[in-house]
């Protein structure tokens, strides 16, 4: 898999609420906060406005609108920002038609998406490289999301057998391309791995790094893969990932190695083995050093409340800007 795939895969995200509402008339909703998952909705018709705590200027959200918020910070949408707010949770006690909760008869602004929450330990991994609010609004953007859109709309408008399930895969399916189009945009001026993902370069190296994390890497061979001298190569890989190959390397292994012993009943030595360590003792010792405790340990929930790096700096991510778009 592609490298983005692979980080996906790993944080195991599922939608356990998909849908959508449809508003007429004024509202102002307010959101709590959200740890550890991320919102990904789209504007089907309509506008609105949309205020993140922490995110000095409001964003205005128009038809085809695609907008993520990973932060977990809480929010509101409304249609007026002067409006006291109401608590989201008394809107969406209102009636349900379908996969849609409706007010007053909706009619003015229908927004629809997923919130995602991930099954693995590494969250932070996706959300610490995101900045509060991804806003797509690129006309080029708002075509590639159409289909995704239109198909939702009619799920949540006419519920067939099987709509449920429907919906979240078209949840999941308006995360990913928005994921792919906030890449796309070229994540210019910062450090981390999804922002190298932007780099034909850089990608190419860490793309067979997740092909074949067992593989004996040097920074010769993975130079090579990038076209570059192996210098220049480790100079870059350095100032656009934040940590050395090398490093990246090895905690992506660690990364994998934590997930295997969580959902495997593979021994310590054969998870060493299939990620490039011939001695369990020198795997072990990796592990620790990048994920704070021993194999073990982990294994058996016994984690340090802070890891010896953080679960974001594991594939070398920093924040981003505040808004991105």
């Amino acid at each position: 898999m592609d490298p983005l795939s692979d980080v996906l895969s790993l944080l195991k995200p599922h939608s356990y609420s998909s849908g959508g509402f449809d508003v007429c008339g004024e509202l102002s909703m307010q959101f709590p906060p959200h740890e550890g998952s991320i919102k990904c909705y789209a504007v089907i018709h309509g506008e609105c406005w949309l205020a993140v705590e922490g995110v000095p200027d409001p964003v205005r959200l128009k038809t085809g609108d695609c907008f993520l918020l990973p932060s977990g910070r809480p929010f509101r949408l409304a249609s007026d920002l002067s409006l006291t707010p109401i608590d989201a949770m008394t809107f969406f006690a209102n009636k349900r038609i379908g996969g849609i909760h409706s007010f007053n008869g909706g009619g003015d602004c229908f927004i629809a998406g997923g919130h995602f929450a991930f099954t693995g330990n590494h969250a932070s991994i996706l959300l610490g490289v995101l900045p509060p609010i991804v806003h797509l609004r690129k006309e080029s953007d708002k075509a590639a999301l159409r289909w995704s859109l239109e198909r939702m709309r009619q799920e949540l408008l006419d519920p067939q057998p099987g709509g449920f399930l429907v919906a979240q895969q078209l949840a999941y399916m308006l995360l990913v391309q928005a994921l792919r189009l906030h890449l796309a945009e070229g994540l210019k001026g910062g450090v981390g791995w999804l922002f190298a993902l932007a780099d034909k370069q850089m990608s190419a190296a860490m793309q067979s790094m997740h092909d074949d994390p067992a593989h004996d890497w040097t920074i010769q061979k993975l130079a090579e893969r990038a076209g570059m001298s192996r210098s220049t190569f480790a100079l870059k890989f350095k100032e656009t990932v934040g940590v050395s190959p090398m490093e990246y390397l090895t905690r992506w292994r660690m990364l994998l190695a934590g997930d295997k012993l969580e959902n495997s009943s593979d021994p310590i030595s054969v998870i060493a083995l299939s990620l490039g360590y011939e001695s369990e003792s020198a795997f072990s010792t990796a592990f620790k050093r990048v994920m704070g405790c021993s194999p073990r340990q982990y294994s058996s929930g016994r984690r340090p409340a802070t890891p010896a790096r953080s679960e974001a700096d594991a594939v070398g991510a920093n924040q981003p800007e505040p808004v991105a778009g």
